[in-house]
């Protein structure tokens, strides 16, 4: 569904989009791994819950207590807990922020493309200021291109041509062909290798560095308050995923009958999203009053350990 809307959100629906609709699907890929971040807990709760639907129906939860001790199952809690964390912590500081850097660039190139236009039936028209025509494109190339610049009267003839931005310019690179000016001021035909015509005074977006650009510790540095906050915001998500991971083990283990796995697991799920909530608040109060830092932990770790503890007892006592 995220991965869905975030392929709306690129996609400019005034615009032909049969050429450009793979490029979106693909780069939209890139950002899946950002979303793993704030999800991490829910998509753990419910890995857990259709994991310990399918044991529980086989009863190979019972035949686990049956062949392993009580250490046995917690050296296999330490590793899975270490695996899954491990994932999340290398997600978080390595992989999301490289790939999130690539989809932004390449979301800003197709943005500005759509922006531009796109090419259809072998032609491409560039508001009311150049006209391509052309036999072929290949990978944002042109070939065996025909072009009119009206407001120089130019006429040129190349083997290629090419768009690219430039800071807020779009320039349309012509390799190998001719040039012909027919106007008040110039009449000429001439041969060229490579000729650039620019387009000036366009609404190019230009790539702006976000939250989800960083790493952990390069928020913690940044001297923007937003950011600042959301690299500490990180490090309670470390610790909310670590809970998670411990809670939902421990009813994992818990040899209950369905209605009551799927109450469990429902308590566990509306619990963590309270959580979230608050610490969504609290980080409202950081950036818009004069809350303390350490009232920020204080608060959600004290909410945090109650909730651990209620959830934990409510499992034993059901």
């Amino acid at each position: 569904m995220i991965w869905l809307s975030q392929i709306l959100r690129v996609i400019e629906l005034q615009h032909s989009i049969t050429t450009q609709l793979i490029d979106i699907i693909k780069t939209t890929l890139l950002v899946l791994p950002s979303f793993i971040s704030p999800l991490m807990p829910f998509l753990l709760i419910l890995a857990s819950f259709f994991l310990n639907y399918k044991f529980n129906s086989s009863n190979e939860i019972v035949i686990l207590k049956q062949y392993f001790s009580l250490k046995d199952n917690y050296i296999i809690f330490i590793i899975l807990s270490v695996f899954i964390f491990t994932f999340y912590f290398f997600n978080n500081e390595f992989f999301s922020v490289n790939q999130y850097h690539k989809y932004k660039v390449k979301e800003l190139e197709i943005r500005n493309n759509l922006k531009l236009g796109v090419p259809s039936l072998n032609e491409f028209h560039i508001e009311k200021e150049v006209s391509i025509f052309f036999t072929k494109q290949i990978d944002n190339k042109f070939y065996n291109v025909e072009a009119i610049i009206f407001e120089d009267g130019q006429f040129i003839k190349s083997n290629e041509a090419k768009i690219e931005i430039d800071k807020k310019n779009y320039n349309i690179i012509f390799n190998k062909g001719e040039r012909v000016i027919l106007n008040e001021i110039e009449k000429s035909k001439t041969a060229f290798d490579i000729f650039v015509y620019s387009i000036e005074n366009k609404e190019i977006e230009m790539l702006m560095l976000d939250k989800e650009h960083f790493n952990t510790f390069e928020l913690l540095k940044e001297e923007n308050k937003e950011f600042f906050l959301h690299g500490h915001n990180r490090i309670y998500q470390y610790f909310l995923v670590l809970i998670t991971v411990i809670v939902s083990f421990k009813i994992f283990f818990m040899y209950v009958p369905k209605k009551n796995m799927f109450r469990n697991y429902i308590f566990l799920f509306l619990g963590i999203l309270i959580l979230q909530v608050f610490n969504s608040y609290l980080l409202y109060l950081l950036k818009n009053i004069n809350f303390n830092l350490y009232y920020y932990y204080f608060l959600n770790f004290l909410i945090l350990t109650i909730f651990s503890y209620i959830i934990l007892n409510f499992n034993e006592n059901n």
